[in-house]
């Protein structure tokens, strides 16, 4: 699977989840990761050995948990294992690549630990496009990053982000911005990257007005 984009029909079905609350990855993203406990060390193995995937997908509150942990929302994001590196304490820094948004089947039996689902991509198949062209509200975005940046003591390199494209932009945005996990998960599961971007101007505004709950105290560089 490694190299051009994979057809829908090339995808697994079934593969390892990473439960990690306010951690987002989206289709076209890149998503570093520092992986140290033990079974995720082995999920990591295990891609490695076999496609090279895994999916993100936060834990739900609302959701009852089980044996295999806490509850899941019901929308991940699969991704490529695309780059990997051994740290001298035994950790692994990896980044994964985001491909396509898949619906929770069920969840399987787990390996070595860690936990697995079956998958459904046919409501999400859009992402396999490249990105899109063009993002009506760019200044309308802008003027938002700025206000809410503003109004957290956010310092920011605007060159480098007014230099980004469209579609990193808004990608990238919805990763960093330290947004709540009901924030996150709406971003994911935004029905277009147009719905996307009109989701995260909402919440840049709402932020700057002090009602993100997650956004006071911390500094994006």
């Amino acid at each position: 699977m490694e190299g051009a984009q994979p057809t829908l029909y090339e995808l697994p079905t079934e593969f390892p989840v990473f439960p990690l609350t306010g951690a987002l990855l989206l289709p076209h993203g890149k998503l570093p990761l520092n992986i140290f406990e033990p079974r995720y060390k082995a999920m990591v193995e295990d891609a490695l050995a076999d496609q090279r995937v895994f999916g993100m997908i936060q834990a739900d509150e609302a959701q009852p948990g089980g044996e295999s942990g806490p509850g899941l929302f019901g929308v991940g994001c699969l991704g490529r294992l695309s780059s990997f590196s051994e740290t001298d304490d035994g950790r692994y820094l990896i980044a994964l690549t985001g491909m396509i948004r898949f619906d929770v089947r069920s969840e399987l039996v787990g390996r070595r630990g860690y936990r697995r689902v079956s998958a459904d991509f046919s409501r999400f198949v859009v992402d396999l496009d490249p990105p899109g062209a063009g993002l009506p509200q760019r200044g309308v975005l802008l003027a938002a990053l700025r206000g809410y940046f503003a109004s957290n003591g956010f310092d920011a390199n605007w060159q480098a982000i007014e230099g980004m494209d469209d579609d990193d932009l808004v990608v990238t945005l919805c990763m960093v911005c330290p947004f709540g996990p009901m924030e996150k998960q709406a971003l994911l599961e935004a029905a277009d990257p147009a719905a996307r971007a009109d989701t995260l101007v909402a919440l840049l505004q709402m932020g700057a007005h002090g009602r993100e709950g997650d956004a006071g105290g911390r500094k994006l560089s």
